[in-house]
């Protein structure tokens, strides 16, 4: 008997570690009939092999040449016999999934619904920001068939802001802030302007109190509001501009989107004082004392709603990009009297 050593095959070397098979040869008698048992071993035994591997039996070969990796063959196998796809049946039709699945995705119907209801009330019940609190209460004359006027007048009435029918006197609608008090109401075309407590500008639609256009905050103001009040802190500016004063400084807004145009604020040691402003033609002239000047001058200052009046300047183009400015400024720059 004698052993001769068969190499590898190609794909086993690429496969894992180079193995050596050992072949038993012969009967055992010692005839000398070695020779062609080795030469059929190297002749025969390869193609076999890999026809084995190529008929399926690639997992029962590496059983015998690694038995250590046998399980991890036999694994590869399974999940590649498991990744094939569901044959189709003889129609070319996919099969249908099993009831199981289609109950599951009927009890599942209901429970979307549900959560789409429940994520609906709860947006429906938040609070409105700002604690804003709009009733309209609308009312026609049928009998003699008027609209309803486009300006009514406006007034506050403790704790909410009110446009009322001036022949009747009934309100129109009221406009109130959840633990808040306004101050001052500044009427305007189609505007109905307030001043709270807080420090807070609301502009509501006059003529019928449907929307809270926008909210403005005025900060650090509180306390002094609360000791002066609001006299004279709303003030209407040419070409649809308001001024809120303040004795730090001077905002102006545009008011058909309360968009910021420009701030003034006041010099170091000065302050505004917005009960003492007077307007002159389409200008406002906002008093401003100031301890540290000797000139009368000094504490008086111009603006209008292109800031404050300087000869030379540029205008600020206040106007909303949507809308076509007409020739109000032909000339921005304004010519001031020197000083006596």
């Amino acid at each position: 008997m004698g052993t001769v050593p068969v190499e590898a095959t190609r794909s086993e070397r690429t496969a894992g570690p180079v193995a050596t098979v050992v072949v038993v040869v012969g009967d055992g008698d010692g005839d000398g009939d070695s020779g062609g048992t080795a030469e059929s071993a190297r002749a025969g035994e390869a193609p076999r092999i890999g026809e084995a591997a190529r008929a399926g039996e690639s997992v029962r070969f590496a059983e015998a040449l690694w038995p250590a990796e046998s399980s991890w063959a036999a694994g590869s196998a399974r999940t590649a016999r498991s990744a094939r796809p569901t044959p189709a049946d003889r129609s070319g039709k996919a099969p249908e999934p099993p009831p199981s699945a289609a109950r599951r995705r009927t009890a599942r119907a209901p429970l979307l619904v549900a959560v789409a209801l429940l994520l609906t009330v709860v947006h429906q019940a938040r609070p409105a920001p700002y604690g804003d609190r709009l009733a309209p209460h609308a009312r026609v004359d049928h009998a003699r068939a008027t609209p309803p006027p486009s300006r009514p007048p406006l007034r506050t009435t403790g704790g909410a802001v009110e446009a009322y029918d001036a022949a009747t006197g009934r309100a129109r609608w009221t406009y109130a802030r959840e633990g808040r008090r306004p101050l001052a109401v500044l009427p305007a075309r189609g505007h109905a302007i307030a001043l709270w407590d807080d420090g807070l500008v609301t502009d509501t639609t006059r003529h019928d109190g449907s929307a809270v256009r926008w909210h403005r905050a005025l900060p650090g103001t509180t306390r002094w509001l609360a000791d002066h009040g609001a006299t004279g802190v709303l003030r209407l500016l040419g070409d649809g501009m308001l001024a809120v004063i303040t004795p730090e400084r001077v905002a102006a807004y545009r008011v058909a989107d309360g968009d910021l145009r420009w701030i003034l604020p006041a010099r170091p040691g000065c302050r505004f004082v917005p009960a003492r402003a007077v307007r002159h033609g389409g200008v406002l002239l906002i008093a401003r004392p100031c301890p540290a000047e000797d000139r009368w001058t000094a504490g008086l200052v111009a603006v209008d709603d292109l800031g404050i009046v300087a000869p030379h300047r540029a205008p600020l183009g206040n106007g909303r990009r949507d809308e076509s400015r007409g020739a109000g400024h032909p000339h921005p720059g304004k010519v001031v009297a020197p000083p006596r």
